[in-house]
């Protein structure tokens, strides 16, 4: 006999998956099929951003971005030869893709049929929540009430045609990445699927006995932080808040179809290019914040690779995250006890004070006209820059610590790192060249008149108000690309352009006496004084389709906050736009931000055209997640500094900024203000 306690039989473990995709679809079908056979039990497809915002390989926007953060899909073809060998009947597939969700699980479906299955049998999940692209993650095309039609529309045909698949996981995720605190979280998240289910029983198209079958579809996808504990409590709030709302708001009773169905990415935000070999960690103890709790775990995890903060994951760097949830599920006892935190007072209290906190900010919501009211007066975009200005200032004032970073710097050389550029996945630049002659190609070849007709019946659908998913359907067996679909739809709807919140931001780091702030305000006044004009001027730019903009915001929130006058129009410009607005508005620097890759193609653009304007001697700065050899080969053309993850002390930045115009513009160097310890460490 033995003290040891015999345990239940385990539960089924969370489906595992990695979010991945890249170049083309047949080098992205060859992933799939390689992480299936290593113990993946379900797919996350990650699309490039042409895909993600509508447009086709060869428009301008998309110069630089095809296959970069994920695979091109332009066509019925390209999802065909994404799926090969793969039966979506027996796969749960995962897409990440908003603004034009309807359109590619309308190529998925055909894809399926295709290859024999039943369309009632397919699961998986399209991301489908719009809300948060105008806040965060900037993939929107439309407009917010077009959008959520395009929603409305596909949650109401899944329900009759595609039974078993979610056809919206609202996402929160984003939403930590900018900056939101947990209540923001739940509040923001809970509020968009508000404004989606009230549109979905307002249209007439559910009858009343199934609304619980669509409560029952609607998930989520959230982000775990590396503070477990309160990440632990806010997925049981969200459980808790969720219940509450389908409940009391719309007469759900099966709690079934009550219960808070999520997904989680562990938050990519959190990882340091300083000592990458940290993110290790810190991506285990975030996992453990959506596994440990039985009652409030994910459905379903995937896991960023220890080196996201350097650059692309290689196909090794997402084995290492695949194993870590293999290791957890497989070796260790978690799956065979009940929920570890019953009864905890601890637990218990804290929960409570989010719920309440998230009811709170759910109602200001509400007392605005709801979720999209309340992101067309741009009040949800500005305190999130405000409450990501906020953590911020925390880490550069080292309350916030990060070790490795403002913290613990001093480290042994990193094997993993000693070979910089050879430790992330590079994309081929020729791969674009490709994808564009293999589209051109695909147009010439497919039946012109049925494309042209079936785009000609979408447009004339959207100016109605049917169900535009069998349109669409019939767009994808047309050989209709992806471009020609959403161009179709702008000429109905319209295009948007979301608040930036950089206006409405306050202050987060004073500019008192003696603090680096002021010392940067001073020298910026000086070069200012200097130079014969009022203030200094700063044009914050995103070329391309990279919508990842809180850095971007940052930048320009302190560099107002440091005296700058900042011209910064938002996200999606192209190189020609941005040298315009330079001109135009007679810039001493231009800061461009890309995370997405494009740097290469996209900088060197904007350089020559600002020579062409007369404008040659304008210094240029480059912000993002750049490797070693495309921050030299930048600098050998022209850029003036190049500033990656690393560099986390914004008002450094900004004082380097000011030496960068204080230098082309020929001046004397300006003595540095007494160096901040922490700002240095960076």
């Amino acid at each position: 006999m033995t003290n040891r306690q015999i345990p239940r039989a385990k539960d089924r473990p969370w489906l595992m998956r990695t979010y991945a995709g890249h170049s083309t679809a047949e080098a992205s079908n060859a992933l799939y099929r390689r992480n299936l056979a290593k113990g993946q039990t379900g797919l996350s497809v990650a699309f490039d951003l042409p895909t993600q915002t509508g447009y086709d390989p060869d428009h301008i926007l998309a110069r630089g971005e095809v296959g970069r953060v994920g695979v091109p899909v332009s066509h019925l073809g390209d999802m065909r030869r994404l799926f090969r060998d793969i039966p979506l009947e027996r796969t749960n597939t995962s897409m990440t893709i908003n603004a034009t969700a309807m359109w590619l699980l309308a190529l998925y479906q055909v894809v399926a049929e295709e290859q024999g299955a039943d369309p009632a049998l397919l699961r998986g999940t399209t991301q489908n929540d719009i809300v948060k692209e105008y806040l965060s993650r900037g993939t929107h095309v439309f407009p917010p009430v077009p959008s959520l039609r395009l929603t409305t529309d596909m949650i109401t045909y899944t329900v009759h045609h595609l039974p078993k698949w979610n056809p919206i996981n609202i996402c929160s995720y984003h939403l930590q990445e900018a900056g939101a605190t947990p209540v923001q979280e739940i509040a923001y998240a809970m509020s968009t699927a508000i404004a989606v289910l009230d549109a979905v029983f307002a249209s007439g198209r559910i009858p009343e006995e199934r609304r619980g079958e669509v409560v029952g579809r609607i998930s989520f996808f959230v982000n775990a932080g590396v503070r477990f504990v309160e990440e632990m409590c806010k997925m049981r709030a969200f459980s808790r808040v969720w219940d509450r709302i389908t409940r009391e708001r719309y007469g759900i009773g099966d709690a079934g179809h009550r219960r808070f169905r999520y997904g989680v990415q562990v938050n990519s935000l959190g990882l340091t290019e300083a000592q990458p070999e940290n993110n290790v960690q810190r991506i285990v103890l975030e996992m453990l914040a959506v596994t440990l709790s039985r009652d409030a775990r994910a459905r379903a995890v995937q896991l960023p690779a220890w080196n996201e903060a350097l650059g692309l994951p290689r196909p090794w760097d997402q084995q290492w995250s695949l194993r870590i949830q293999q290791v957890l599920a497989d070796e260790s006892d978690l799956l065979e006890y009940g929920d570890l935190f019953d009864g905890s007072r601890v637990v218990e209290e804290k929960v409570a004070g989010l719920v309440t906190e998230a009811f709170g900010e759910i109602g200001r919501i509400e007392g605005m006209g709801g979720a999209l009211a309340a992101v067309e007066s741009g009040y949800l975009k500005s305190r999130l820059v405000a409450a990501h200005a906020e953590r911020r200032a925390r880490i550069e004032s080292g309350e916030e610590r990060i070790v490795g970073v403002n913290c613990y710097e001093s480290t042994e050389p990193s094997p993993l790192t000693a070979d910089l550029d050879g430790a992330v996945m590079t994309v081929d630049p020729a791969n674009e060249a490709r994808v564009v002659a293999a589209l051109r190609a695909w147009r010439e070849a497919r039946d012109g008149a049925r494309a042209t007709a079936a785009l000609a019946a979408l447009r004339t659908a959207a100016a109605g108000t049917g169900n535009l998913m069998a349109a669409t359907v019939e767009c994808a067996r047309a050989g209709v690309t992806t471009g020609e679909w959403s161009s179709a739809l702008r000429d109905v709807f319209g295009e948007f352009r979301a608040p930036t919140g950089v206006g409405g931001a306050p202050v987060a780091v004073t500019a008192e006496a003696g603090t680096p702030l002021a010392a940067v305000r001073a020298k910026a006044a000086r070069t200012a004084e200097e130079l014969r004009v009022g203030r200094l001027r700063l044009l914050v730019g995103k070329p391309g389709l990279d919508g990842h903009s809180n850095g971007a915001e940052q930048i320009a929130v302190r560099a107002r906050d440091a005296g700058f006058e900042v011209v910064y129009q938002g996200i999606r410009l192209t190189p020609e736009q941005i040298v315009a607005a330079a001109v135009a508005e007679d810039v001493h620097c231009v800061g461009l931000s890309i995370l997405s890759g494009s740097h290469a193609a996209l900088v060197p653009d904007v350089l020559g055209r600002l020579r062409e304007a007369g404008a040659g001697d304008l210094p240029v700065v480059v912000g993002g997640i750049i490797p070693n050899a495309d921050a030299r080969a930048l600098r050998a053309a022209g850029v003036a500094a190049v500033f990656t993850p690393k560099d986390f002390g914004i008002t450094t930045i900004i004082g380097r900024i000011v030496d960068e115009i204080r230098t082309a513009n020929r001046l004397d160097p300006d003595p540095d203000p007494e160096p901040d310890p922490l700002e240095v460490s960076a």
